[in-house]
């Protein structure tokens, strides 16, 4: 570890890499509030370039593509390395490694101060090959001749992360839940928003050197703990019954039956997880100025955070497949279940939305009328408040008028499923009242 304190000038011009993934995209958010000039460097430059508010340049680059990092790292004082092949059907041992060399190579050339990196923390030689390739590819940039700030961190806490999400989804989905040895390996996870104060603080280590900073939360559990804790938070009750024979290869094929969604990255992720992710070194405590959160606070946070974003994101926001999405989809964005469907009309926007402004009250759903009144009475028998709330107004909507289900557990995603067959027949008619009503009032 580097023992250097002197405090350099501030830095310039950073490249964020990876701000379209969950990591990054906060990031880029805590960057630009606190003022840094930032290049974002993006495959996909448009996905980029749509955020509402977006401050940062964006620039096209691949790393696979030598002469676009040349591109994206001229002028840049601090780069940011947040890039993994962790979701591709290849070997992503091979493609992290060459990626890494290009990156490494061009940031060389283009005289880059200082590369940040986020890793994996793990320790001994029999590491996991996720962690085996997130460490390897910390030494490829830091013998590149640039100096590296390699954070190494275990589980990342946080509505939205790839850790998190597979634990609210096996808490939520199984009230009996058979744990093998790896959900009782030791962690150290670390709330989204500390790892974040962790990267930005890190442009401005004092320093000409490389090191290695072990990052972690204030509490050493193990996934077990946190899927308690969890469920504790969310008033549910599971029970686990732990089994010695269910290997981390087996975990993950089990863990594509329960939560598809996160079947490809989290089957390397599970592969992982022989391996404690324990601080041993306490280097970050002492040279950056964060005090990390508790398990419970992180979780309390995550949950929290997640009502704030989901208000905060547009539907489409939420839709991750390329290109044109089928219709309809259903997502899932943290517990919550998004059924979205659209219709393309030849209507200017003000008459595309008078019909929808206009649901319920008086002018009815424009399909299945007496469904939703029926909807409405069994609500009223259950103690809701049915239909009686009824419109304020015919023509303005108020902010905040959104439908959400948020299952509670398996009975919950049991009521979804099996109305769901309903749900979409009325949907389907209600979008098609929809553009019949904004077509019909345009013409007339």
């Amino acid at each position: 570890m580097s023992e250097a304190t002197e405090v350099e000038e501030p830095a310039g011009k950073i490249l964020l890499t990876g701000a379209t993934g969950y990591v990054g995209g906060r990031l880029l958010r805590a960057l630009e509030s606190v003022g840094r000039p930032v290049r974002c460097m993006a495959r996909k430059p448009e996905t980029l370039r749509s955020l509402p508010g977006l401050k940062a340049e964006v620039v096209y680059g691949d790393v696979f593509e030598y002469e676009t990092l040349v591109g994206a790292l001229q002028d840049i004082d601090t780069a940011y390395y947040m890039i993994h092949s962790m979701g591709s059907d290849e070997d992503f041992e091979v493609r992290d490694r060459t990626a890494a060399r290009n990156f490494a190579t061009a940031a060389k050339q283009c005289g880059v101060r200082r590369i940040i990196y986020l890793g994996g923390l793990g320790h001994g030689e029999d590491l996991s090959t996720h962690l085996r390739s997130r460490q390897e590819v910390g030494k490829i940039l830091r013998e590149s001749g640039v100096p590296t700030i390699e954070l190494r961190a275990s589980i990342i806490i946080g509505s939205g992360s790839l850790s998190f999400e597979m634990i609210r989804a096996l808490v939520e989905r199984l009230p009996v839940m058979v744990t093998p040895k790896w959900v009782h390996i030791a962690a150290q996870p670390l709330a989204i928003e500390d790892l974040i104060a962790y990267l930005i603080k890190a442009i401005d280590r004092g320093g000409k050197d490389s090191a290695i900073y072990e990052i972690g939360g204030a509490d050493a559990v193990s996934y077990g703990d946190i899927m308690k804790e969890y469920a504790r938070q969310r008033g549910l009750r599971r029970f686990m019954i732990p089994v010695p024979v269910l290997t981390p290869h087996l975990s993950s094929l089990w863990l594509g039956l329960v939560t598809p969604i996160y079947a490809r990255v989290g089957r390397k992720l599970i592969g992982g997880l022989k391996n404690a992710t324990i601080v041993e070194d306490e280097s970050a405590r002492r040279e950056f100025n964060v005090v990390p959160r508790g398990i419970a606070e992180a979780i309390a946070r995550a949950l929290v955070n997640e009502d704030r974003d989901f208000a905060e994101t547009h539907w489409s926001d939420a839709l991750s497949s390329p290109g044109p999405a089928p219709d309809p989809v259903i997502h899932k964005y943290g517990s919550r279940m998004i059924d979205s469907r659209v219709r393309e009309v030849d209507l200017g926007p003000a008459d595309a939305f008078r019909p929808i402004r206009r649901i319920g009250g008086s002018t009815g759903w424009y399909y299945g009328n007496i469904l939703w009144r029926i909807r409405g009475f069994i609500d009223l028998l259950f103690g809701g408040v049915g239909s009686r709330r009824g419109r304020k107004d015919p023509e303005h909507l108020l902010p905040g008028q959104t439908a959400v289900f948020d299952p509670v557990g398996l009975l919950g995603l049991a009521y979804w499923y099996a109305l769901y067959p309903l749900h979409s027949l009325v949907f389907s008619g209600m979008i098609r009242g929809i553009v019949r009503s904004g077509t019909r009032r345009a013409t007339d």
